[in-house]
């Protein structure tokens, strides 16, 4: 009994110690971390009673010197909000309001006659001069909160890579780009200092103890905001000359990977992404959409011939301007013949389909599978965007030699541009696949720093084949 007895002191000891140790602790987060918020209280500024104030980590575009660049930060603002039961002349409050700002009148008189609610927020986004004049009007049941919101000073610049922050559902987050892929690292945990004491304890005693928090920081992208611009530009002479509905441009360091600009027509200004009514505009068809992209893919088919030694430059073949295979018949683009002194050269210089057949079949079926796998057609590229898809690439096991054939000029196979101008950057660097990335650091809130950039890995041929590949 007495044995017992002790037991029971010591498990009701620890109980209370624990317990105290908790109350010490939130009397420490409510007299020192949320000192300054309380002081804010005190000293009647700005505060927001209904949530925290957003906080979230910076992205930066980096030019060629290395310099850093804003691309999402966070701005101060004000909001403006009723208390209905307050307010004695609405029509007032109205006009008053709209010496200063834009105010929905029949919003506005359908939340003032709500009397019984003491908080009805009205708008949202106002610089500190607005905030400024409303406040020297001194409206009675008018009030403003301090406020912070995602902030894209580049607007369109690079829209569909950098992303946005939104709400889903009730969540608010990255939504699309580097916001979404980046999220854990940019996202701030919620602080508030309004939340009831024993309900904040021991709703997050499991989340405190359980969970394993992800290190924050800002990132540094490999985005340079002068090559962007000239992109820009340049996409848009060909828009306005071809008339397209949507286009896109890479420019990659083929080296190792590094993204200088990704654009996608048409783009959408981020500060504004409500405003977007079709939402595929969101997404980033450069790295989740597939296409069948022709004559780009035949530099790959020759290079591959090259390395393997089963034509030279200098080849020649006799081009009539159509080849049988399998009963069908493939045409060069204008279905003309050059003659019997058409090189390898010349298949290239005007993308002769019947010269991409010769080179397949130089090749043959196993091989001309194997090199294009090696380029990494059919496999994601791992670059660090969300929603990345895989090349379709099913024709080249098919026992047919057609599919072959119509695969060596770049029909039958689909491939993500991403995936297209990793796979052409291999010709340009020796023979190595990259992994193509936005990112190039991670700058931790402990300014430790994480460099993300890889080393590219060599093309995986199998052993009966070269392990490098030609320069060509």
């Amino acid at each position: 009994m007495k044995s017992e007895f002790s037991f029971r002191i010591k498990i009701l000891t620890f109980c209370i110690l624990a317990f105290s140790l908790i109350l010490i602790s939130r009397l420490f987060m409510l007299q020192v971390v949320h000192s300054r918020s309380y002081s804010k209280e005190a000293n009647r500024q700005y505060v927001t009673p209904s949530s925290d104030i957003f906080e979230r980590g910076t992205i930066f575009f980096q030019d060629k010197n290395g310099e850093l660049v804003s691309a999402a930060t966070q701005t101060l603002g004000f909001k403006l909000a009723i208390e209905p039961n307050k307010i004695k002349d609405i029509e007032n409050v109205y006009k008053q309001l709209s010496t200063v700002i834009k105010v929905d009148r029949e919003d506005l008189l359908f939340r003032a006659s709500k009397k019984d609610d003491p908080y009805e927020e009205i708008t949202g986004g106002l610089s500190k001069d607005q905030a400024d004049q409303i406040s020297t009007l001194k409206l009675s049941g008018v009030k403003l909160f301090q406020e912070k919101w995602r902030f894209y000073p580049g607007e369109n610049m690079a829209a569909q890579s950098l992303g946005f922050v939104g709400y889903k559902d009730d969540s608010l987050g990255g939504r699309y780009g580097l916001e979404r892929e980046y999220d854990s690292i940019l996202s701030r945990g919620k602080d508030d200092p309004y939340v009831n004491f024993f309900a904040e304890v021991f709703s997050n005693i499991s989340s405190t103890i359980f969970q394993n928090n992800v290190k924050k920081g800002d990132i540094v992208t490999t985005i340079e905001p002068n090559v962007v611009s000239f992109l820009d530009k340049e996409l848009a002479s060909v828009q306005a000359k071809y008339n397209t509905d949507s286009l896109g441009g890479i420019i990659m360091d083929p080296v190792d990977g590094s993204i200088f600009a990704l654009i996608v027509k048409p783009d959408f200004n981020v500060n504004d992404f409500s405003k977007v009514k079709n939402v595929k505009t969101f997404s980033n068809p450069a790295v989740e959409n597939v296409l069948e992209f022709g004559s780009v893919v035949k530099p790959l088919v020759i290079a591959a011939a090259l390395d393997k030694k089963v034509i030279t430059a200098e080849t020649k073949y006799n081009d009539t301007g159509m080849v049988t295979v399998e009963k069908k018949q493939i045409y060069n683009f204008d279905k003309k013949g050059r003659g019997p002194g058409t090189t390898m050269q010349d298949v290239l210089n005007q993308s002769l389909n019947t010269g991409m057949v010769f080179a397949y079949q130089k090749l043959g079926k196993e091989t001309f599978r194997d090199y294009m796998y090696a380029y990494g057609i059919k496999d994601k590229t791992e670059i660090d965007l969300p929603n990345e898809t895989s090349g379709l690439t099913s024709n080249l096991k098919s026992p047919r030699e057609l599919e072959y054939a119509n695969a060596a000029f770049g029909q039958g196979i689909a491939l993500t541009p991403i995936g297209m101008v990793r796979a052409l950057a291999s010709l340009g660097n020796g023979g190595n696949l990259v992994t193509p990335h936005l990112v190039d650091r991670i700058i931790y809130e402990d300014n430790s720093q994480k460099k993300l950039t890889t080393k590219p890995s060599q093309l995986k041929f199998p052993k009966k084949l070269r392990l490098k590949l030609v320069e060509c």
